[in-house]
């Protein structure tokens, strides 16, 4: 007996629907993991940013609403790709900006307590920072794994494609200029977390001065240094507890932004 083989036939709508069904979530997805901290960091390869991003795909793609059916050499299909990776460099960006907080409150309490020399390359963004400012990087880090922020991310992630569904439009001019005036919390907060080191050193610089003219012949280099790290130092000691509410604080404030970006409530 002659077997018969039996052969599929798609149509150019179906293949449509089936490429864009996992391709256009992959563009977000990719953009968000490319931007995020941690994952997004120069330190992780771009093979294994990637390979998550294929993986996070398989599993939310299926849950996704349908997709529009555009081909995918059109310049319908260019706009998608174009707001899908807005979308996701958004998300991850907010984020950046908490990161960076502490960051730049680290430089500015380094620079007060003449540590600013002592510098080292930060893993999220690539270039120098001080020894301090990578302390806090490290601490806001840590905080951000115990809340379970990357957790909370991927959910929004995978919500966001029922809040601002796959299409040629997306984030609004209002959500970047949201993005942008959000920004300025990067300096307040930052004042905010270094405001105690900063007036309890001044101080401390205001005693050496006083001291200076006192009395000339005082080599206040030989001491006045040490006493600023020194000072310095318990001074950080002692506001490092208070720093946690400020972290979750600044976490709830980036998550709530997003949340408005991608349109929730």
């Amino acid at each position: 007996m002659q077997g018969s083989l039996n052969t599929v036939h798609f149509t150019t709508p179906e293949l449509t629907a089936m490429v864009g069904a996992y391709l256009w979530p992959f563009f977000r997805i990719a953009a968000m993991l490319m931007s995020m901290p941690l994952i997004g960091t120069r330190t992780v390869p771009k093979q294994v940013r990637l390979g998550f991003a294929l993986v996070l795909t398989l599993i939310i793609a299926p849950l996704v609403p349908e997709v529009p059916q555009v081909n995918p050499f059109s310049l319908d299909a260019l706009l998608i790709i174009i707001q899908q990776i807005l979308i996701g460099v958004s998300m991850g960006f907010v984020l950046q900006l908490v990161f960076a907080i502490f960051l730049v409150a680290g430089q500015v309490i380094s620079m007060q307590m003449g540590l600013g020399f002592a510098m080292m390359v930060d893993p999220q963004s690539g270039t120098s920072v001080p020894v301090l400012g990578q302390f806090f990087s490290i601490m806001v880090t840590l905080v951000f794994l115990t809340l379970d922020g990357h957790l909370l991310l991927i959910e929004m992630l995978a919500n966001s494609f029922h809040t601002l569904p796959i299409a040629p439009s997306g984030i609004s001019s209002d959500g970047f200029w949201l993005i942008a005036s959000w920004g300025r919390e990067m300096f307040s907060g930052a004042v905010l977390v270094a405001l105690p080191a900063i007036a309890a050193l001044l101080f401390v610089t205001l005693t050496l001065g006083v001291m200076t003219r006192t009395a000339p012949q005082f080599n206040i280099f030989a001491v006045g240094i040490p006493i600023s790290l020194i000072w310095g130092m318990m001074i950080i000691y002692v506001i490092l507890p208070g720093l946690i509410n400020q972290i979750d604080d600044l976490f709830l404030g980036g998550f709530e932004l997003i949340s408005r970006l991608l349109g929730g409530a």
